[in-house]
């Protein structure tokens, strides 16, 4: 099989390495960290320019109908670059959302604005009670009128702090981990009851948590079905962890790069500490997992769009597993071959090793995971 890139792909690829390049700078990044938003807003205007933030979408809405393969190229020269940017929460998970659940009206809405840029959005799935299950949803919305009143609280929405659209999960009936009676709403910016408590992460960018306080939405907020979002929710999930996966390998790539040299060019006893066994046994063991996560990251851009199955469900979770592992051994033996100075604020690979470690804790941990790609190998045919 020929996993080469053809020859728009790596166009796309060539387009945003370019821009990374020139524009992301980690003295930038630390500035833009510090920032009010927590990311560049022109860096963000020059990926819709670029056409970037309409990549997944078809050529309706400016884009190409890209898929998992897309996706991951863009990620993983954004993730090689530590980008703060929400492309994935605004583009991928939220737009999806969207863009499967909604009616043909809800998408002429607001999928145009996600596409060209012009609207941010971000997706609440999760709550403080969840631990990864996107089922765990305490969130309640109650017919109210001719809509619905939602109140509960979501946790950790990477960029949600400027989005101008929020899509939230819900509970119209059933107990609090049943799949059945979980819908999705869509709130804007600015609704009467919806409280932003924002904080930075441990990798530089910022989260928030939603409070919803009887939030009052119309009928047309409601994407899909009521109760029917069970599904939509974990398939596009997977096509976000097939993301993060793709963002995973750019910032693996770099984290080895720097420590390769750094072995080459800090000296110990006369010699560089790169001509000592035991360091070369670990760069090739860093080398070694690099390369089994490119492969597993391509498994899940494969699978990422095709239809929800179990088999793509199995294979998603053990890409999953294996580059988050991947990517906390890179972390941890990166830090151990650079010492001191690997943990530093100053020097950029103790940010590389931060981003690895939140990547393995996104949409589910390496343990999370191999759970559930066993319970899927038990499950009868």
């Amino acid at each position: 099989m020929d996993f080469r890139l053809s020859e728009e792909q790596q166009m796309l690829q060539d387009t945003v390495a370019r821009l990374v390049r020139g524009e992301y700078s980690f003295a930038k990044r630390l500035e833009f960290s510090q920032s009010e938003a927590g990311f560049s807003t022109g860096f963000w205007q020059q990926l819709a320019e670029l056409g970037l933030t309409a990549v997944p979408f078809g050529e309706e809405l400016g884009g190409f109908g890209g898929g998992g393969v897309e996706v991951q190229t863009v990620m993983t020269e954004l993730g090689k670059g530590l980008c703060l940017e929400p492309w994935m929460q605004s583009v991928v998970l939220a737009g999806g959302l969207i863009s499967q659940s909604g009616d043909e009206a809800q998408r002429q809405r607001w999928l145009p604005g996600i596409a060209d840029g012009s609207l941010r959005a971000a997706a609440g799935l999760q709550e403080p009670q969840s631990f990864y299950d996107l089922n765990n949803v305490e969130t309640t919305a109650r017919a109210s009128g001719d809509g619905y009143c939602l109140n509960g609280r979501k946790s950790v929405v990477i960029g949600g702090h400027t989005a101008d659209l929020l899509v939230v999960s819900a509970r119209t009936t059933g107990d609090s981990r049943d799949a059945r009676g979980l819908s999705l709403f869509v709130i804007e910016a600015g609704t009467a009851g919806l409280e932003r408590r924002t904080y930075p992460t441990i990798d530089g960018a910022r989260g928030c948590d939603l409070l919803l306080d009887n939030v009052l939405l119309d009928d047309g907020a409601r994407l899909g079905a009521e109760g029917q979002a069970a599904d939509i929710i974990h398939y596009q999930a997977g096509r976000a962890v097939s993301a993060l996966c793709g963002e995973a390998v750019g910032v693996m790539e770099v984290a080895c790069e720097r420590t390769l040299e750094y072995l080459k060019q800090r000296k110990q006893f006369g010699v560089p500490i790169g001509k000592f066994q035991v360091l070369q046994h670990r760069m090739v063991d860093m080398m070694s997992e690099l390369e089994q996560a490119r492969s597993m990251a391509i498994l899940a851009a494969s699978v990422a769009d095709q239809p929800a199955t179990e088999e793509r469900q199995r294979t998603l979770s053990a890409a999953k597993y294996v580059i988050g592992r991947a990517a906390q051994y890179i972390a941890e033996a990166g830090i151990q071959s650079h010492g001191g100075i690997g943990m530093t604020w100053e020097y950029d690979f103790a940010h590389y090793a931060k981003r690895l470690v939140m990547i393995n804790h996104q949409l589910g941990d390496d343990d999370y995971h191999l759970e559930r790609f066993a319970d899927l190998m038990n499950t009868p045919a």
